[in-house]
């Protein structure tokens, strides 16, 4: 589905991503993991199109993205839930989704029933809402441009432990039926190994290592050395 090779690239002249190959297939969702500033961000904006890329190819299904705007990528079928959000604020909610909406399976009904607390907020503008109300309008507003496949950039970042329950809750549901492949950036392990079936550890822009969720956790203490946070740090 989404298939990236030897990347390279970055903001203006500095490089952050070098080198760097990494395959999503249909229905899949894969984690990416590492400290902060090895470039998983910055991923995600080059698949997205608006950082800057050097060499490499990006390649969605048959379609070469490296030619492609942003609008177009997101037109072919690529979804994107950034790091802050970048919910219309002087839109309202019910406009929020408007604007967002194709045809498919995610209309703004079948995403409301996904995060309910939106559909009280329909009237608020973007401005109004909480933190966890602006992230859960954030994944929605993707949904219902139903995208083949969704990048999200750090959904549970400074949600509560409640808020980051449900949110978990909707995404699983969200991808249940194998009709969405994500590719996930995520601080926090704990729901990154949850929500994903593989998880890739990036470091300095490269990925360092790659395996499915269930052996990561089968070797908690792996995972930190791989991260350079120390045998210490354990998946809980």
């Amino acid at each position: 589905m989404l298939e990236i090779r030897g990347l390279t690239g970055g903001w203006g002249p500095t490089t952050v991503i070098e080198d760097l190959s990494v395959t999503v297939q249909a229905g899949e969702t894969v984690a990416i993991i590492g400290r902060n500033g090895v470039g998983k961000s910055t991923l995600l904006e080059l698949i997205v199109g608006r950082a800057q890329r050097r060499s490499g190819a990006i390649r969605f299904g048959a379609t070469d993205f490296v030619p492609l705007r942003t609008y177009q990528r997101s037109a072919a079928g690529l979804g994107y839930v950034p790091q802050e959000r970048e919910v219309f604020a002087s839109l309202t909610v019910k406009e929020n989704l408007a604007v967002a909406q194709r045809p498919g399976r995610w209309t703004q009904a079948s995403a409301l029933k996904l995060f309910p607390g939106l559909a009280n907020r329909l009237t608020s503008l973007g401005r109004q809402l909480s933190g966890g109300e602006q992230q859960m309008l954030s994944i929605a507003r993707a949904l219902v441009g139903n995208p083949k496949v969704l990048l999200m950039d750090e959904p549970s970042e400074g949600l509560a432990p409640v808020v980051v329950e449900q949110l978990v809750a909707a995404l699983k549901s969200a991808v249940g039926d194998g009709a969405l492949a994500v590719l996930l950036v995520e601080q926090r392990i704990e729901v990154a190994l949850d929500l994903a079936s593989r998880c890739i550890i990036m470091d300095r822009g490269h990925v360092v290592h790659e395996a499915s969720t269930a052996s990561i956790k089968a070797d908690s203490t792996r995972i930190g050395e791989l991260m350079g946070l120390g045998a210490e740090a354990r998946v809980n």
